[in-house]
């Protein structure tokens, strides 16, 4: 099975730790500092590993980033030496928050995190997706009513192709998975993030994703 690193210990890395892990995969989740990360998850089992984040990128051959997005630039650049040659699957959205706490606007207008990150970091093989949805649902697709979409974009096809093969482990089904193209197709799934505070206003806290109905 493939070693995974998580940056972010946070609900959306923990939840992907947890999934990924029970599917038989060597799972490092990376924190500020290991000590702090393993005191704050311990419920998640003895599989999965702790560390910084550094040592989770250096360690893993798939990188995933669960980092806050108005963040994950700064934090992912410094890791530069640590994730070239290595698939990094960017599920954040980098958004500045609204008065209320949710999102608001768009950190990278015009453009998008995962451009940004590819741009940044030209020996590693970005892929954007599962950022169209809460983060229960990024491990638990099946239990909406209506079957959702894990949207892909980035510019190595094999790197999406192993991306792909990784959704299938968090219950992803071939046909609910949608190539948008290259890095750049990733900016209209950022933007989806939009509709999301309105959802959330008048819905509360439920599971949903953005997808496409046929």
């Amino acid at each position: 099975m493939t070693s995974i690193g998580i940056l972010g210990a946070g609900r959306v890395g923990t939840n992907l730790a947890g999934k990924l892990s029970a599917a038989g995969h060597h799972v490092t989740l990376g924190g500020r500092s290991a000590e702090g990360t393993t005191a704050r998850t311990a419920g998640l089992g003895p599989r999965i590993a702790f560390a910084d984040q550094r040592t989770t990128a250096r360690t893993a051959d798939i990188v995933i980033n669960a980092t806050p997005g108005d963040s994950s630039l700064e934090r992912l650049t410094d890791l530069r030496a640590e994730l070239a040659g290595k698939i990094l699957i960017d599920v954040s959205n980098a958004t500045r928050a609204d008065g209320d706490g949710l999102p608001g606007d768009l950190c990278h207008p015009g453009s998008s995190l995962a451009e940004k990150l590819q741009a940044a970091l030209p020996d590693t093989h970005v892929v954007k997706t599962l950022n169209t949805m809460l983060f229960m649902v990024m491990t638990a697709p099946e239990t909406l009513a209506t079957p959702p979409t894990a949207y892909l974009s980035g510019d190595d096809e094999h790197a999406k192709k192993t991306v792909t093969g990784l959704l299938g482990d968090l219950g992803w089904q071939p046909e609910r998975i949608e190539d948008l193209g290259d890095i750049t197709t990733a900016r209209a799934t950022e933007a989806m993030i939009l509709v999301v505070p309105h959802i959330l206003r008048r819905h509360g806290f439920k599971p949903f994703a953005v997808s496409l109905a046929r």
